[in-house]
């Protein structure tokens, strides 16, 4: 699966789930609050597939789901080589230092496994949108 194709289905779940919420009547705070790593397992099994193993995708207590992928990470599906030959697909436009690139043959690819910080309520309180798309819109370098 591509990123782009990853990130549009993705993109349509979370879109689903939000609604469902404010045709419910939740405020940001509450949606925020829904998305909590535990309560998404009880809930949205199909969010994620991790969510079936009762798995987290990052070690930390209190991890949420609203901003599941970064907006700092950016992708490319289709690159172009570097002076080494390497293509670069994916990478962090803050290059944090809990970031990580990983080769795979000819390809580098930007390993966030390191990284929580949009999975911390307070980054999502002050980035947060009711449309994921808005918040990610930078994540696509092809567009």
């Amino acid at each position: 699966m591509s990123y782009a194709s990853w990130f549009q289905a993705h993109g349509e779940k979370h879109r689903h789930i939000v609604s469902g919420l404010t045709a419910q009547g939740l405020s940001a705070k509450e949606i925020i609050e829904y998305f909590d790593f535990e309560n998404m397992v009880k809930r949205e099994p199909e969010f994620c597939t991790l969510y079936a193993q009762k798995k987290k995708c990052h070690d930390m207590e209190k991890l949420n789901c609203y901003l599941c992928a970064c907006p700092h990470f950016r992708f490319n599906d289709d690159p172009k080589p570097d002076y080494e030959g390497k293509s670069r697909y994916s990478s962090c436009s803050i290059d944090a230092k809990e970031g990580n690139t990983v080769e795979h043959a000819n390809a580098l690819h930007h390993d966030c496994s390191g990284c929580t910080l949009p999975h911390h309520r307070s980054y999502i309180e002050k980035h947060f949108d009711f449309e994921w798309f808005n918040v990610m819109r930078e994540c696509d370098t092809t567009v």
